[in-house]
């Protein structure tokens, strides 16, 4: 596969070298990585040069996701707007397996010209994100795609890997009793900068506007997470677009202001550090894996620790050396 063919079709707003990039990206292969390197690293230098909006969007199953996605992407593409959507498929941790059927539930969306509808299989990983997803995003935005929205698989402790690639944190809801937010963890909710209660129309109108109230009691007690930005919340309902203006109001100004003010690039450093870290350790965890002599440790200490003869603590730090003793001057290719 010749990369610089690859990048200048990216470049170009070609879909199909987009979709291929991104395959590019999430191969296992060692000589398909390198090549996704090559890649994301062209595909990051066109993209200094613009910033577009990067939106998680999270929510409890049932309350519309895709749905909103659909009717909103396709509102922004009405606009002028380029609009990706990444979204994060469950995948089976026994089989790797994943039901990918998001372009089957955005059918609009996914064939319009100016949006690229992308599901991808988490394998597993913690919060339902993909691993590359970020390198995705990048690819996406080298292609002219100005506003990404990010779906991820549902309400987990580990949402907080959404928001550290993100730019904006989008917490959606459905009409209901105080109750209601005993289904959101705390911590998710104080990740959101905006929460949006879909389904809000017809016989829902009434507990919607319930919720909300019952919402932003509960946001102001909570210390917000962007120094010059307060969380909205706002009814809404994809089926019939009530309010979906209302939506892309806020988040531009919460764009504009943290803008303004420094935040947003301040954020996007931040992102940058913690990612670098974070694959710093899937690199790590993965050379663990298939480094020989230390996976027949491993296998040895295991049944130690489950035996109860040895401390977890112990075990990871006996393997740890043991893998750093394999290589003392030629170290595992990536």
């Amino acid at each position: 596969m010749c990369v610089q063919k690859l990048f200048e079709g990216i470049k170009e707003g070609n879909r199909g070298s987009l979709s291929r990039g991104i395959t590019l990206v999430e191969s296992t292969r060692s000589d398909h990585r390198e090549q996704a390197r090559e890649l994301v690293a062209a595909c990051a230098r066109v993209t200094q040069r613009t910033r577009a909006m990067r939106i998680g969007l999270t929510g409890t199953p049932g309350v519309g996701k895709s749905t909103f996605i659909e009717a909103f992407g396709m509102m922004l593409v009405n606009k002028g707007h380029r609009v990706s959507v990444m979204a994060v498929d469950p995948s089976s941790k026994r089989s790797g397996g994943s039901v990918l059927g998001d372009k089957t539930r955005m059918q609009e969306l996914s064939v319009a010209d100016g949006a690229y509808v992308r599901p991808s299989p988490s394998r597993g990983t913690l919060g339902g994100v993909a691993r590359n997803t970020l390198d995705s995003i990048i690819l996406a935005e080298a292609s002219g795609y100005d506003i990404c929205l990010v779906e991820t698989v549902g309400v987990g402790q580990s949402e907080t890997m959404v928001s550290e690639m993100v730019d904006m944190f989008i917490l959606l809801m459905q009409p209901g009793s105080g109750d209601e937010l005993q289904g959101v963890k705390r911590g998710i909710m104080e990740l959101a900068d905006l929460v949006v209660i879909n389904k809000a129309d017809g016989a829902l109108a009434s507990a919607a506007r319930q919720t909300r109230t019952y919402i932003m009691n509960a946001l102001h007690l909570m210390i917000p997470r962007k120094a010059t930005w307060t969380p909205k919340a706002i009814r809404a309902s994809a089926v019939t677009g009530h309010n979906l203006d209302r939506v892309w109001d806020s988040i531009q100004r919460y764009f504009k202001v943290l803008d303004e003010s420094g935040e947003w690039s301040a954020l996007r450093r931040e992102q940058q550090k913690k990612w670098m870290w974070r694959e710093v350790t899937n690199l790590l965890l993965n050379w663990l894996e298939k480094n020989p002599e230390t996976k027949e440790y491993s296998n040895m200490l295991e049944a130690e620790v489950a035996s109860g003869r040895l401390p977890p603590a112990v075990a990871a730090e006996q393997i740890v050396t043991s893998f750093l003793n394999s290589f003392p001057s030629h170290p595992p290719r990536l």
